[in-house]
């Protein structure tokens, strides 16, 4: 199961990226705190082009708070700046703020502090965007790139922002990096295969979270992840003609349930594991 998308708005993304880049003090990268590295743009630094960079955990509420520490320490030590906020709580956007306006440099009363924000579609750049421009106006959804154009925004006084668009790099680093992106949202649905992306969601639950599995779904867990499916859509009421389990709603349900949270504080990935479940899925054929 091999996972590539790169539509045409997201080269001329990149693009826009590099001609505006120059315009700026800081950049922000939002990654998804429940998986930092494989949200995160490998090119940051070729984007970034000199400018100062925060790394931003995004979605930290939905995250494992303390493979999220771990996360911001790992950061740290490759001389990145990191912070993990929840864009839906203006008190933790506030802290942002307050960062860039620090590494910036720049003294009150002169030229605004000027940043741009990039990341993956469907990081939640729309609702940062809002909190600090302290608005609703920008165009938000769950539909990976939603978000297109480009503008200046004021955040207050002494500080301005570029919006850009959501990216993605050409290829996946590796395969288990294109699973991650899909159970997260930042892949196009009709892009992938939505059952096989759950089943290795739900291999990756029992070893990981089973817990959490079994009380959302009030399952036997000692199952294969085809079983548990099944099972899941039994559960739910999810039947076709002949009374035979929907696996494509049980699927999307699952997924879905996950990124709003249903299932708990679940991480996908931590800094601190070599190899593993992850490593093996990239190995498969």
């Amino acid at each position: 199961m091999e996972i590539q998308w790169y539509p045409g708005h997201m080269a001329k993304a990149r693009k826009m990226i590099k001609q505006y880049v120059r315009l700026v003090d800081v950049v922000i990268e939002l990654v998804d705190a429940r998986a930092p590295l494989a949200s995160h743009l490998p090119d940051l630094d070729e984007l970034s082009d000199g400018a100062k960079k925060i790394v931003v955990l995004n979605k930290a509420d939905l995250a494992d708070e303390k493979i999220t520490k771990k996360w911001i320490k790992k950061f740290q030590e490759l001389h990145l700046e990191a912070i993990d906020v929840n864009s839906l709580d203006r008190s933790t956007v506030k802290k942002l703020i307050n960062m860039i306006m620090t590494i910036s440099g720049k003294k009150p009363g002169g030229r605004p502090t000027r940043c741009m924000i990039i990341g993956i579609p469907n990081v939640g750049k729309s609702s940062i965007i809002n909190q600090m421009a302290g608005r609703k106006g920008a165009r938000t959804g769950n539909i990976p790139g939603v978000t297109k154009g480009k503008m200046w925004l004021r955040v207050e006084k002494g500080l301005e922002l570029l919006d850009t668009p959501g990216i993605l790099w050409p290829k996946f680093e590796d395969k288990a990096t294109g699973i991650k992106l899909a159970i997260l949202g930042s892949i196009k649905e009709e892009l992938i295969n939505i059952e096989e992306i759950s089943y290795v969601f739900l291999e990756f639950l029992l070893k990981e979270y089973p817990d959490s599995l079994r009380e959302r779904y009030k399952i036997d867990i000692g199952k294969s992840p085809r079983e548990l499916l099944d099972d899941i859509a039994f559960k739910r009421g999810f039947l076709m003609a002949g009374g035979m389990p929907d696996k494509e709603r049980s699927a999307k349900t699952l997924l879905i349930e996950y990124r709003q949270g249903k299932l708990g504080r679940i991480s996908l990935e931590a800094p601190d594991i070599q190899g593993g479940f992850w490593q093996n899925i990239s190995n498969q054929e």
